[in-house]
């Protein structure tokens, strides 16, 4: 897939020197569409648990694990100058599986990251290729959490507090004429949640980091 998408970034830049096409200037608004997905470097301690209610013995569950998921992503761009913009990535709700140790698929849950980002473009108004690089903070809204695995009743009451980070990117359009482009970005998000959750009855609270890289490739549009 990767080697494909450069094959085609390739055929994008020579189609656009075709065309003589117009890079992004000051006053310009992108706006971009594709497959965006979100890929979870997760780290947390590990779970243990008693092997039974009231049972001095216990189960060393490992780390959650979150899966990976691909939805609709939107960004919007606008060009403060011809070298410097702000964007604000959207998506459709992105849906995880969340697994623990033996006990595989435990949970399920929702998150929307609105990312808004400072960036700096290379080259100028008459680039038809723009790098850039951007630096901003993200948002994590998490809800619709919820226990899939309950470990025969043992679990419940499953939630997962929202996330305020630092978020970082890197990215590639390629001009193929006045108003369309194709774009390449990856992002990076500074994602903590406290999961927490009832245990036999007993409130649990565990610090998750989610750190997901997040990989774009889209269609853009200039106004």
């Amino acid at each position: 897939m990767n080697k494909r998408f450069v094959k085609g970034l390739i055929a994008a830049g020579l189609i656009a020197a075709g065309f003589g096409a117009q890079a992004h200037q000051a006053g310009d608004i992108i706006v971009r569409a594709g497959a965006v997905m979100v890929a979870p470097n997760e780290s947390s301690p590990n779970i243990v648990i008693p092997t039974a209610k009231g049972a001095s013995t216990t189960i060393n569950l490992g780390e959650f694990k979150v899966d990976n998921n691909t939805q609709l992503g939107l960004n919007f761009g606008y060009m403060v100058t011809d070298n410097f913009g702000v964007e604000l990535l959207a998506a459709t709700p992105f849906s995880h599986d969340v697994s623990l140790g033996p006990l595989g698929k435990i949970a399920e849950t929702k998150h929307l990251p609105p990312t808004l980002v400072a960036q700096y473009y290379f080259g100028n108004a008459q680039s038809k290729v723009r790098p850039y690089v951007g630096a901003g903070i993200n948002f994590t809204n998490f809800f619709d959490n919820k226990f899939t695995n309950t470990a025969g009743g043992r679990l419940s009451d499953l939630s997962m507090s929202n996330s305020l980070g630092f978020a970082a990117q890197v990215g590639l359009d390629v001009q193929l004429n006045k108003k369309w482009l194709v774009n390449a970005s990856i992002w990076y998000a500074d994602i903590s949640t406290d999961v927490k959750f009832k245990l036999d009855g007993a409130a649990v609270k565990v610090k998750t980091d989610i750190d997901p890289m997040v990989y774009m490739v889209s269609v853009g549009y200039k106004f």
